[in-house]
């Protein structure tokens, strides 16, 4: 029940990639299991809001995640902040309309799980998306903030995990849905759902070439697919460090900064071990001093770690910009 930390912006492990999938794999479940019961599977409103203990945790935050972003409201009733804070995100909630749950823990009634998550003061709110948690902010923040902070959740759940919600049933409450409202409709499966899927099972065996495969096929006939340029980025990147001796390719690195491949290597592990600055940095140095294949095998090996990361996350703003100094 430990939650990890997770960077919103796009800090990339093994781990990480492995709950992406499963996420996605449950989230296309729970979607077609919809759309065979004719829509059925929404939820009431009331779903949207919930109140968690350590008990209900892993259920209703940590299996939860693996449809939806679930954001978490850590409050007491003694504390003056979180009676501004919390009405604001419950409001939010329903206005999200199933995007994401949120969930609200009682900091005096669950001592366990404030100190898990290293509270030091509240309101503080966190998300946990695909079972790994990270803060979104602490204290009264004014609404425009936290419904940015929101957005940014819901876009990275969807782009890197799959998550696109909730259906939400209006009526289940008891409450009739608004005149001329359209009734919802079942998502439709993606021409290449089933490709997309295979590779996330072929991930989940180990199976890094049939994964590789998987991804490529989709991109043959949809080159600009986002889903799979970023499957295909991770499990290339899976397999280049499947069974390298950590310690070796560190040693090689710094004996020797003109080994190309050495610096491509650590550059590979500093991705995978979370320092993102750091690859980037070492690729982009090694373009500076290298020239010719060396030189342009950094610069697409740089280009191929942007993609694991996001073309939106500010350090690849920065070491595009970097680069581009560097070569021009």
């Amino acid at each position: 029940m430990q939650p990890r930390n997770m960077s919103m912006s796009g800090v990339v492990d093994l781990a990480a990639v492995k709950a992406a999938g499963e996420a996605k794999t449950k989230a296309e479940q729970a979607r077609a299991e919809a759309a065979r019961q004719g829509g059925g599977g929404a939820v009431p409103p009331s779903a949207l809001v919930i109140d968690v203990d350590e008990s209900g945790f892993e259920r209703d935050v940590l299996q939860q995640s693996a449809e939806v972003p679930v954001v978490i409201d850590f409050w007491a009733e003694w504390c003056q902040p979180c009676k501004q804070l919390s009405p604001l995100l419950e409001r939010l909630a329903a206005e999200y309309n199933g995007r994401f749950v949120l969930a609200k823990i009682d900091v005096d009634a669950n001592q366990m799980l404030m100190q898990q998550f290293g509270i030091q003061g509240i309101p503080a709110v966190f998300a946990v998306v695909a079972g790994q948690a990270l803060p979104l902010f602490q204290g009264a923040a004014p609404e425009a903030q936290i419904r940015e902070t929101l957005d940014q959740l819901i876009q990275v759940a969807e782009q890197r995990f799959g998550l696109t919600g909730l259906a939400v049933d209006a009526g289940a409450d008891g409450e009739a849905p608004e005149a001329g409202a359209a009734p919802a409709q079942a998502v439709p499966a993606g021409p290449y759902d089933a490709l997309l899927e295979a590779a996330v099972h072929a991930l989940d065996s180990n199976d890094i070439p049939g994964a590789i495969q998987a991804y490529k096929n989709v991109l043959v006939d949809d080159p600009n697919n986002t889903e799979a340029k970023l499957g295909l980025a991770q499990a290339e990147l899976l397999g280049r460090v499947q069974g390298v001796d950590p310690q070796q390719v560190r040693k090689n690195a710094a004996d020797d900064p003109a080994d190309v491949t050495a610096q491509l290597a650590a550059a590979d592990l500093d991705l995978v071990g979370g320092h993102v600055e750091d690859a980037f940095g070492r690729l982009v140095d090694t373009v500076r001093r290298s020239a010719g294949d060396d030189r342009n095998a950094a610069r697409v090996r740089l280009l191929e770690l942007f993609e694991v990361i996001g073309p939106d996350d500010p350090r690849v703003t920065k070491a595009r910009g970097d680069l581009a100094r560097v070569l021009f």
